[in-house]
């Protein structure tokens, strides 16, 4: 039974991908309330929403910065331990996750070291100013000390999915989000920490919730599991999984990266009130991104394996099915977002002034949101088939090359001011998703059917 339930060769690959698509969908939105939970209870601190929740959302670079390593190494290693496991080499695969672990440990304890040591600084340049600078201070300093938690949980979790176990993935991030959630007004309003309240009680979330996936992956349930002799790190799979792992890791240092222009350059042009706005627009923007999200995270274990298992016909279903269901999902979502965006600002702050000008901004930014969607399934393809440079290239193309020089040069274009910020984000989707899954089409999909043509399918 356990066999058949984590043979991704088996079944319809829509099938496949839906039963690990579901469960992620859900533990990937209930991922995101870590830290819109603090958000939402933040935005409404009597006296400070506004400012503080500014102040919050100018530490979003750094923590960025910390999923930027989960995703290097945990969203490295899972696809090379599918193709691994795909390929039958059991040792290979665990000894990839071990080597995982190791990497997330200890890259996690020296963030620690050198965000605390340069804090001060880099909040000032990515847009604090004195008034937002102490909330910042605050939540920033609990939350980076719990770091090495959150790259362990995130990391870890991509191989419990990975196995076939998305239900208890999701039981991962679902464990930590409820503690959250009721930790946070303990915290903020009984104890009355405020900021630092809201910090306090993601970190000890996240604690639980490592602890949660490190105990099953070294349990006896999972058919590859985490064992101590594989934690030390050989240089040969440090190189394949940084490899991989690349694409995820450039897509959140770039986000990081993009945080960093725009709240400067908002400062610049609208002051701490459109600051607050693009804290809102990305606490939007995590949730009306869950459902694709979900999708391509699940469907990568599975073509994965089919990729490892020589089934290309099945890998090619994948992301024929991927790419439609999540151009459809995004387009829903814009939808929704054009007509009811007052329904998602006034989760984060009901400041009048705060939301009169996220309204608009939610208008530009989210233009063909839908576009992402091609984005999204073409490095999912790159990245399931080991395709590190086709990934790595569209990370950079769109954030790195296309949103931060827009949103430096837009907004003293025709007097744009902080309209030409917004303005960036829309005109990436459509040049950067276009290219992105055109090229997926001329490179993966053409060589899946060459080799298709040249091997048929051995499993039925």
């Amino acid at each position: 039974m356990k066999q058949q339930q984590n043979d991704f060769a088996r079944g319809s690959i829509p099938s496949n991908i839906m039963r690990l698509a579901i469960p992620m969908i859900f533990a990937q939105l209930i991922n995101v309330l870590y830290n819109i939970v603090d958000r939402m209870y933040i935005g409404h601190i009597p006296e400070a929403a506004a400012n503080a929740l500014t102040g919050l959302g100018i530490t979003f670079p750094i923590l960025c910065l910390v999923t930027a390593f989960a995703n290097l190494f945990g969203g490295g290693g899972a696809p090379l331990f599918s193709i691994a496991w795909g390929k039958g080499d059991r040792q290979t695969a665990e000894e990839i996750m071990g080597n995982s672990f190791a990497l997330l440990l200890g890259t996690g304890a020296l963030l620690t070291a050198v965000i605390l040591l340069f804090k001060r600084p880099l909040l000032y340049l990515f847009g604090a100013s004195e008034v937002t600078f102490p909330y910042a201070d605050q939540y920033l300093t609990i939350y980076i000390c719990g770091s090495i938690f959150v790259m362990a949980g995130l990391g870890m979790n991509n191989f419990i999915n990975a196995q076939g176990f998305a239900r208890v993935g999701m039981g991962t991030v679902l464990i930590g989000a409820v503690l959250n959630l009721i930790l946070d007004p303990i915290f903020i309003f009984i104890f009355d920490m405020g900021v630092s309240g809201a910090a306090l009680a993601t970190v000890l979330s996240q604690l639980v919730s490592s602890i949660w996936a490190v105990a099953f992956l070294a349990g006896k349930r999972v058919p590859m599991r985490l064992r101590l002799c594989n934690l030390r790190v050989r240089l040969c799979l440090f190189k394949r999984i940084s490899a991989l792992g690349f694409s995820g890791f450039i897509m959140s240092v770039t986000n990081s990266g993009v945080q960093i222009v725009c709240n400067a350059t908002l400062q610049a042009f609208g002051g701490d009130l459109y600051v607050g706005v693009m804290t809102i627009i990305n606490s939007v923007r995590e949730i009306a991104s869950v459902p694709v999200n979900g999708l391509t995270s699940a469907a990568q274990p599975v073509m994965g394996y089919n990729y490892g298992a020589k089934e290309y016909r099945r890998v090619r279903s994948g992301i024929k099915f991927t790419s439609i269901t999540g151009f459809i999902l995004l387009a829903a979502i814009w939808i929704f977002l054009l007509a009811f965006p007052e329904f998602f600002i006034s989760i984060f702050n009901d400041d009048p002034a705060l939301v009169s000008a996220t309204i608009p901004a939610i208008h530009l930014y989210f233009f063909g949101f839908f576009m992402m969607a091609l984005q999204m399934a073409g490095q999912s393809a790159a990245v399931s088939l080991g395709k590190s440079k086709q990934a790595v290239f569209f990370s950079l193309l769109r954030k790195a090359f296309i949103v931060i020089p827009l949103t430096l040069i837009l907004p003293n274009f025709m007097n744009l001011g902080v309209n030409g910020v917004f303005l960036a984000e829309p005109i990436s989707n459509f040049i950067g998703g276009g290219a992105c899954f055109i090229t997926m089409l001329c490179t993966i999909w053409r060589e899946l059917k060459q080799k298709e043509q040249q091997e048929p399918s051995s499993i039925v």
